[in-house]
């Protein structure tokens, strides 16, 4: 028998809803078999739990960990090698990325990134290192590749928090993101745009 379009629709919105609705304890707990954890090992009962190590960090508006907030205020520490006798090279250099359709242009801020990672984590294997030339969009986000690597996986959620990438206002348009913390200082509060969805 065939699925009419709106249990198929009624099905992708259970699926949806099941996969970024997910209580943030949860998406922030390893899985139960880790694969980089032993559990035969006399020691990994000594392993401090992921929500026990997070209970001092700020969250989010989803209530998950806010990594940039927790590493500007000093709460955590990357370090570029494993002894901890290196710096990290950061490198100040927004990128803006205009191909957005109707949403604000993209600030990708390498600041943030290198503050965690060295350049080589993400080029040439990510990202190609040349203007325009990683045709990234949201559906290859979520499907985990480019900027999906990490976001909505280790990182910040990208769903429902647009303003956190999207933040340049393209020429004549306004502001529509509920949190004014993550616009940039100059950008006026608007109600939110129609939103065409792609699928």
């Amino acid at each position: 028998m065939a699925m009419t379009a709106r249990r198929r629709w009624a099905r992708a919105a259970a699926w949806l809803a099941a996969a970024v609705l997910a209580p943030a304890a949860v998406a922030q707990d390893p899985p139960a078999a880790a694969p980089v954890h032993d559990p035969a090992n006399g020691d990994y009962g000594k392993l401090q739990r992921p929500s026990e190590a997070f209970a001092a960090l700020p969250l989010d508006k989803r209530g998950r960990v806010d990594w940039m907030k927790s590493l500007r205020g000093g709460l955590i520490q990357p370090r570029a090698d494993v002894k901890g006798e290196q710096s990290m090279s950061v490198l100040k250099l927004d990128i803006v990325m205009r191909n957005t359709a109707e949403m604000p242009y993209v600030t990708f801020p390498h600041e943030s990134h290198t503050m965690w990672l060295e350049c080589s984590n993400c080029h040439d294997g990510i990202f190609v290192a040349k203007a325009g030339a990683n045709p990234i969009s949201m559906t290859k986000i979520f499907r985990g590749e480019y900027c999906g690597v990490c976001h909505d996986r280790v990182a910040f959620t990208t769903m429902f928090a647009c303003e956190r990438c999207h933040n340049v206002l393209q020429p004549g348009s306004q502001a529509w993101w509920a949190d004014e913390s993550a616009a940039p200082a100059s950008a006026p509060r608007a109600a939110p745009p129609k939103r065409r969805w792609p699928w």
